[in-house]
């Protein structure tokens, strides 16, 4: 008896299409963005068709918001499975910055997406049935450490949980994004790894030594 098409075990297993889906539209989009993203191509290399793609996803706009909503589901998982509870909150919010700088340096197609999406203004994201969820992990996580350094007079009373994320992105983020600009200009590779032990303390370090500053003084 002939083996059945591979296809077809693929086709039982919507699952496993729609993640399989979802990897070749990530890098697809990442790398040419919403507007040069082509279908057909993301198709091809799942080995599926347009039609199948739009079964799932319903247009190139779907698929292009589902793979943005599963890169930042991504992130806000790890944030909220963080255990940081018993951590000091200086240490609790070192940890949340590796974390994201871990992140970040491992899923360069994140940045990609996220930078893509602002120059479309976030006009795609704001229309997530999910967008409501993709802010609490982060904020919440961070709002608990600073809510315990400053009941034990370590933290500074005057930023919140939004700002310290804010800080933490910022040095995550553009460390990956401005990759190429910032060596083709300065000659230095924010990604060489023999400076990224101090890079991923550096960021630590910024956002401990802001949150402490100043307190207890007049």
């Amino acid at each position: 008896m002939a083996a059945a098409p591979e296809h077809a075990g693929r086709r039982r297993d919507p699952e496993r299409t729609r993640a399989d889906i979802l990897d070749e539209a990530t890098g697809e989009f990442a790398e040419r963005g919403y507007a040069g993203a082509r279908v057909d191509e993301i198709a091809a290399r799942t080995r599926t068709t347009k039609r199948m793609l739009y079964y799932y996803f319903g247009s190139k706009q779907g698929l292009y918001l589902a793979v943005l909503e599963r890169a930042y589901v991504g992130i806000r998982a790890l944030e909220q499975d963080l255990e940081v509870d018993d951590l000091a909150p200086a240490r609790a919010v070192r940890a949340v910055a590796e974390l994201t700088f871990d992140h970040h340096e491992a899923h360069p197609d994140f940045i990609r997406l996220v930078a893509i999406e602002n120059i479309h203004h976030a006009e795609h994201l704001r229309t997530s049935p999910v967008l409501a969820g993709l802010a609490g992990p982060a904020v919440d996580v961070l709002d608990g450490i600073l809510t315990r350094g400053r009941a034990s007079g370590l933290f500074r009373d005057d930023v919140d949980a939004l700002d310290v994320h804010m800080m933490i992105s910022a040095f995550c983020v553009f460390r990956v994004a401005n990759r190429h600009t910032f060596s083709a200009i300065f000659g230095r590779d924010l990604l060489e790894h023999g400076r990224r032990a101090q890079y991923r303390r550096m960021v630590g370090d910024l956002v401990v030594e802001y949150l402490t500053a100043h307190v207890g003084q007049d």
